[in-house]
């Protein structure tokens, strides 16, 4: 649920409160309009010199730098800055900036762990000094280097000597040499032309994945709608990958830039500029070079993906307007009447008592009824989830609100908790920097549970979302809100707040897409946290620090997996949470959008992402509604979320959308095993579960830019219909074989790759599977737990025809609940299947890992499936560890001919066949080898 509900209903209300909340101070007013680089434009610094070079005893690097000349536009020049650099690992490489005479804020090391540079105190004269030259500090994969006058650096790979990252700059040169103010940051890194950039988010990008030069990229926390291109949304993510391919080499890397205050970010398309409103410059270098080193690099640093249990990856149906829990129950109900499977049903804040955080509404939701549909839908191995907001009502007689009271936890504005609005009226908001505060979270989740015990959590709102601005108070002898009209409308009395510099920064950035205060429909920026921590400076941690609150306590609750749903995310999110994009609209722009989202979300760290299926609001067609839930089925976190006044848009609603969905979804819950193994690689790896084909097919540039299809892991390649009336889609396919997992004798190969159109009716969803794997199905069912039970399939895919060939996969499962997600005996197991093909003589065979939980199971393997074989469909004579099969009873082999869309590059008389072997019954948790030979 959120404020900005509709397009139109939001701009009104930025145009109608702007004239109340930007200033009009001339010299300070800034759009993002203006702030585009020319050659003559006035130059904002004039750079730093070094004057001292130290080394630190534990392989670190420290230098003084100071200013060559100071002005005052936006701020004096800091006058001394502290260099430090140090290549953390072989692959990872630090440079931090900042005062060198006093502290400033960084993000906080006991909410996003890491390694401390020195301290201030502790550095100066304390290590081997080094003459003043320009020089290089070399590690493993990386190279820095610097020049001492004006102060430069770049970052080389060490292999190649490729430019990464570099300062330099000239007079004539668009922008300006370093600049270290103590709200204005700016550092320019060139890049060459042909260079691919990834990241920098959470925004709607029109263009695609790929960062499009000139588009505005500015990151800070704000409620405002996904629908809304090219503008700062719910998340701040600055970190970008670098894809380049020099000479037929791929190469990537990523640039991550540590810092939580508002920044604008201006690519150009040859070069990269920073602007920062406050904090230090703490860069973080991943050399990679692939894109999945990149991200184990990445992850690594900032916290591996959250564990997910099994059920988090089936569907899941949610909406905000279930008025009563028999509304709730008729829809679990009308989807198994519909035979469409669901495993998690959702409550918006339908089930509060006045939209209040950890309440039932006790006439609608009475709790001996909510306890009694919890225990009919757990019995079916069904979860229930409810949203939590965190503005916490002003309500003397609310249990929440009084225990936070006494235990001082809320965010304060000259001594007094800060008074905002969102859905129950007057909020205060926890001030999740505090230990006291983390405590008081925890026992309201445990109470909560207690009363309700819900299966996860769903945190919203916490951008944070306020719909007032400035300070306010209360109205006397009115109701807050009225009950009439829509609840967004701020019924507070407020004045505006612009007496500090942190509500009015001298830079502007770009914020809402029209240089909004920063303090606009959120937190004021003056408002102050635990410590004396300022807003302005925190703001776009908010919704991280509640994330980590919430996880602590979900996992305190019966030891058991937290599954947390975070609109807001910052560097580190999904080491605790999954995510979904906010606010979209049922159109089909959304629905292209929504890919690009999704991929980017995986190089942030972030894998279990997805958009509202079908649209948030308004209610889509129904022919947009089969797209979307074709495309949404294969989403890591797949979801159908409303609106409050959108018709009703469950996928029984429509009978056309029921038939896709059973379609879509029953492929999803067959490759459940597939997906859950992809996120125990995600949390293991950081490897996105959803990827872009460039992640497999780094050398194939083709693909560098492609945003309308994506693959699950290294190889399930899914070709979405993205326009209004195709019955077809134009889908690119990488060089080698491609299977179709809805007709595995249907294949499409290539030696150079290319484009083919691919039929598509409006129940169709083209997913096709690479040569040379293994992919572990199960037989699906309505809900995951049931769909668990059923046995294996593996598919084993060849290149088409191919006299050698080899193929592998992995299982992952374990007991999913489990806090942890690793390999333990009695508690996991890890299989590894491995197939060759030599001449005509196949073998499929597993390794596994910790056996025992699998065997304990009764998991078996019933059917291989193996495609892409030369030779003819005769019998073939099977051996299972040696002993032969063929004749078993149970057993059934079918060998059938391949048809191939054939590309003029391949030949077009080449005839393959798929075997597909039945009846069987190898456990998971045991070795098997088996062979055969083919006819010829």
């Amino acid at each position: 649920m959120s404020s900005s509900l509709l397009l139109c209903l939001l701009f009104f209300l930025i145009t109608v409160n702007l004239n109340v909340v930007l200033t009009t101070n001339s010299t300070n007013k800034h759009s993002y309009s203006s702030t585009k680089h020319s050659s003559n434009s006035t130059k904002i610094g004039n750079g730093y010199r070094l004057v001292s070079v130290e080394e630190t005893h534990d392989g670190g690097f420290l230098a003084y730098l100071q200013v060559i000349k100071k002005n005052k536009i936006y701020g004096p020049d800091i006058p001394m800055l502290r260099l430090f650099v140090k290549h953390e690992t072989e692959e990872r490489l630090r440079v931090h900036i900042t005062d060198a005479e006093k502290p400033r804020w960084e993000v906080p090391y006991d909410l996003l762990p890491r390694e401390k540079p020195p301290s201030l105190k502790n550095t100066l004269g304390k290590s081997r000094k080094i003459p003043l030259s320009d020089s290089k500090i070399s590690g493993n994969e990386l190279i820095f280097s610097y020049t001492v006058s004006p102060f430069t650096f770049t970052v080389k790979r060490k292999s190649n000597g490729e430019i990464l990252f570099d300062t330099s700059s000239t007079q004539s040169d668009p922008f300006n040499s370093l600049v270290f103010k103590d709200q204005y940051l700016e550092i320019t890194t060139k890049l060459p032309s042909d260079a691919s950039l990834y990241g920098l988010g959470e925004n709607t990008q029109p263009h695609g994945i790929k960062l499009y030069p000139n588009d505005p990229y500015t990151l800070y926390t704000l409620d405002i709608s996904a629908i809304n291109l090219n503008t700062d949304l719910y998340g701040s993510h600055p970190v970008y990958m670098d894809l380049r391919n020099v000479g037929g080499q791929p190469l990537a890397h990523a640039v991550l830039l540590l810092n939580s205050n508002g920044m604008d970010v201006f690519y150009s398309g040859k070069s990269l500029t920073y602007k920062v409103i406050g904090g230090v410059f703490d860069f973080y270098f991943f050399s990679g070079p692939s894109p999945l080193d990149v991200v184990n690099q990445y992850t690594s640093l900032i916290g591996r993906p959250a564990p997910m249990p099994y059920w988090a990856f089936g569907f899941h149906q949610c909406r905000w307007g279930y008025h009563n829990l028999s509304v709730v129950e008729n829809v679990v109900e009308s989807y198994k009447k519909a035979q469409i499977p669901l495993d998690v049903i959702w409550n918006d804040d339908d089930h509060m008592d006045g939209h209040k955080d950890f309440t039932l509404n006790n006439v609608n939701y009475s709790r001996p009824k909510v306890l009694n549909f919890l225990e009919k839908i757990h019995a079916r191995g069904m979860k229930y989830i409810v949203i939590i907001d965190p503005g916490i009502a002003v309500n003397s007689t609310y249990g929440t609100y009084t225990r936070g009271m006494a235990d001082d936890v809320f965010i304060k504005y000259e001594g007094k908790p800060y008074l905002a609005q969102v859905w129950p009226g007057a909020v205060y908001f926890p001030d999740y920097l505090n230990p006291k505060t983390v405590d008081w979270w925890v026992d309201e989740i445990k109470r909560f549970h207690e009363l309700v015990p819900v299966d996860g959590l769903w945190i919203d709102m916490n951008e944070a979302s306020n719909f007032c601005t400035g300070l306010c108070t209360i109205p006397e002898g009115k109701k807050c809100p009225s009950g009439i009209g829509p609840g967004w409308v701020c019924c507070l009395d407020c004045k505006n707040i612009t007496k500090t510099r942190w509500d009015d920064p001298p830079y502007k950035i770009n914020a809402s897409g029209i240089s909004s205060p920063v303090g606009y429909k959120t937190i004021a920026t003056s408002a102050v946290h635990y410590n004396g921590v300022l807003e302005y400076d925190a703001h776009s941690l908010y919704g991280f620090a509640e994330t980590i609150a919430t996880h602590k306590g979900l996992q305190a609750i019966e030891g058991k997996r937290p599954f947390i749903l975070t609109r807001s995310t910052y560097v580190g999110s999904g080491h605790y949470a999954a995510h979904w994009t906010g606010d979209n609209q049922g159109t089909w722009n959304d629905l292209r959008y929504s890919i690009s989202t999704m991929l980017n979300f995986g190089i942030f760290g972030v894998p279990m992402v997805g958009s509202d299926i079908c649209g948030f609001y308004p209610q889509p067609t129904e022919e947009l509604c089969n797209r979307w839930i074709e495309l949404g089925a294969f989403y890591p976190f797949s979801r159908d979320h409303a609106n409050y006044y959108s018709p009703s848009q469950e996928l029984y609603v429509w009978d056309t959308v029921a038939e896709s969905a059973r379609n879509a979804l029953g492929m999803r819950y067959k490759i459940l095993p597939y997906l859950y193994t992809l996120s125990y690689e995600a949390h293991t790896t950081g490897a996105p579960i959803a990827r872009p084909l460039f992640f497999t097919f780094t050398n194939y540039t083709d693909c560098y830019g492609l945003s309308t299809q994506f693959l699950l892991g290294n190889g399930l390649m899914v070709s979405p219909v993205l326009e209004k009336g195709a019955n077809s889609v134009k889908a690119l396919f990488p060089p080698g074989s491609w299977y179709s997992m809805f007709d595995m004798s249907q294949a499409i190969t290539s030696k150079a790759g290319k484009y083919v159109t691919l039929d598509a009716p409006l129940h169709v969803i083209n997913v096709h599977l690479y040569q040379n794997n293994i992919l572990p199905m199960q037989q699906g069912g309505m809900t995951s737990k049931e769909a668990r039970e059923t046995p294996y399939h593996l598919v084993v895919t060849f290149p088409a025809g191919a006299s050698h060939g080899q193929a592998k996969g992995n299982l992952f499962v374990d007991e999913d609940e489990l806090p942890e997600m690793k390999l333990a005996g009695g508690s996991s197991t890890y299989v590894d299947f491995y197939a060759t093909v030599d001449q005509n003589m196949v073998k499929v065979w597993s390794e596994v890992q910790e056996g025992k939980f699998a065997v304990d199971k009764g998991w078996t393997v019933g059917k291989i499936s193996v495609l892409g074989l030369g030779g003819n469909a005769g019998a073939v004579a099977i051996q299972v560890d040696g002993i032969e099969v063929t004749s078993a009873p149970d057993v059934a082999t079918i060998t059938s001919e391949q048809s191939y869309h054939i590309q003029s590059d391949v030949d077009a008389a080449m005839k393959t066949v798929m075997v597909q072997i039945s009846g069987l019954s190898l456990p998971i948790g045991k070795n098997f080898a088996m062979t055969w030979k083919m006819g010829v």
